[in-house]
């Protein structure tokens, strides 16, 4: 999960998770066990809701057999949706049918109405899927209320562009789930099959680039690789070089796996000055050195991008250099909309609330500051930020028109991006989950790190994921073209 051995607190917590998981799954009623029918029908989550859209996702396996990791084997079966109108089974009626067999479903049916809220019922072989027991309405889960969903309300105005949020694709790595050592149970890809990170990002830069999603740029905060090993950070720069060109289509920060690294692996890269035994690989083939924010304009929509990595440590910070320089660039041009990224999440809330506690997220100190200083900058209007796998919304109080956005890590499940749709009058948020087969089958099976627990802390609530903002916008366009800078 991070670079580092994990605090007292970290382990404490996980292992405390484990024992709630334990304790709900063993709490399932005998039936289960006894029934005649071997379907299983389950992990059903609303993932998407957009004011037109809806994406609800679930798995059918078998109750009696198990995977190499103790999971239910997966059963290949059709999907089906239902919906129809709250409290009035009756209403139901199918509106997807897809006969062609899978046990990793994906249902997305469009052309609903904005602003309403529909009953649904999602069914494989008849049998209607189920919400995991471990996930908790309003607290976490995929559904604020079992069995029903609201579409959102479009923004106001007409539609502009749209940039897609990621992080955390972990390019190079090979076990995922691991807190410490061989700690907790962990999940590899199966053998013969291209490795899952790869998988996870091509299934997203391929969903960017289709009509429904139509990305016209992508935000990328960090973690783009495992450990900064140079191969790896050549080969997450040529998977994103295919999809567009950095710096115009994609702009990247740098995250607490991606810092200058010690070691004989690291020898044939840039030294850092002032600690000539770290060589920057990342920054090498990025170009963009350590603690050295990122400006790009795209149709008048101001993007900076900032480094918030420190050289051995998963917590991240603001050196005084790159924060003089961000309020510079932010007293500059107050008012224009500004839309900022960096690995580390800011928020008081975020750092109470993250697993690894509040060191693992921005300094606090200078998390104030930085909240503090977009309070004084109107035109700041999101920032972004990954680092803990999960989609988490919060606010501060000293930038209370500032959202802070956590989205859910690319390389293992909710396995996914974020899409911000601009309007002249706001915008929409909408998480997606990746929908290419090989992902769909790895985002099922990284479901069941640390215990099990991992979606109610990762996938977030509906409002986190998918939400709509009243904003004056109008002075954005279409892009054309870019304008770059960079500094620090």
């Amino acid at each position: 999960m991070d670079c580092c051995p994990p605090s007292r607190r970290q382990a404490l917590l996980w292992t405390g998770l484990a024992a709630v998981a334990t304790t709900a799954l063993g709490a399932a009623p005998a039936a289960h066990a006894t029934a005649p029918d071997a379907l299983l029908v389950t992990d059903l989550d609303v993932v998407t809701v957009t004011d037109t859209s809806v994406v609800i996702t679930w798995f059918s396996g078998s109750r009696t057999e198990r995977d190499r990791y103790g999971a239910p084997a997966p059963v290949p079966g059709d999907t089906e949706l239902l919906l129809g109108d709250p409290g009035n089974p009756a209403s139901l009626r199918t509106v997807l049918h897809e006969d062609g067999p899978t046990a990793f479903h994906y249902a997305e049916v469009h052309g609903l109405e904005p602003g309403r809220t529909y009953a649904f019922e999602a069914r494989t072989a008849g049998r209607p899927a189920q919400q995991s027991s471990l996930q908790f309405p309003g607290s976490g889960g995929s559904m604020d209320l079992p069995g029903v969903f609201t579409t959102l309300q479009p923004p106001p105005g007409r539609p502009l562009f749209t940039i897609a949020l990621a992080n955390d694709t972990h390019i190079g790595e090979q076990t995922s789930g691991i807190v410490h050592g061989a700690w907790p149970p962990s999940f590899q890809q199966d053998p013969g099959l291209p490795p899952y990170p790869e998988v996870m990002l091509g299934a997203m830069l391929e969903d960017l680039r289709r009509p429904d999603r139509g990305a016209d740029v992508l935000v990328v905060a960090g973690d783009l690789t495992s450990e900064a090993r140079p191969a790896d950070v050549a080969r997450v720069r040529q998977l994103l070089d295919g999809w567009g060109t950095l710096g115009t289509d994609y702009f990247v920060a740098r995250g607490n796996h991606d810092r200058p690294h010690v070691g004989d692996a690291y020898a044939g890269c840039t030294p850092v000055s002032g600690a000539a035994d770290h060589h920057d690989c990342w920054g090498d083939v990025f170009t963009y050195r350590r603690q050295a924010l990122t400006e790009h304009e795209v149709g008048g929509l101001r993007l900076i991008g900032l480094d918030t990595t420190t050289l051995d440590a998963p917590g991240g910070t603001l050196e005084e250099a790159q924060f003089a320089e961000l309020a510079r660039r932010l007293r500059h041009d107050k008012e224009r909309p500004t839309l900022l990224f960096g690995h580390h999440p800011v928020t008081y809330e975020s750092a109470v609330t993250t697993a690894a506690g509040p060191s693992f997220d921005l300094d606090q100190h200078q998390a104030r500051r930085l909240e503090a200083l977009y309070r004084r900058t109107p035109g700041v209007f999101l920032h972004h930020s990954g680092h803990t796998h999960r989609n988490k919304r919060t606010f501060a109080d000293d930038a209370g028109r500032v959202e802070f956005l956590e989205v859910g890590a690319v390389k293992e499940y909710p396995g996914g991006y974020t899409l911000v749709r601009l309007y002249t009058g706001g915008y929409q948020v909408t998480f997606h989950k990746t929908r290419s087969d090989l992902a769909r089958r790895w985002s099922q099976r990284s479901r069941a790190e640390y215990f099990g627990v991992w979606p109610h802390y990762t996938l977030g609530t509906i409002a986190d994921r998918n939400h709509t903002v009243v904003r004056d916008l109008s002075g954005l366009t279409r892009p054309t073209g870019t304008r770059t800078a960079t500094g620090g």
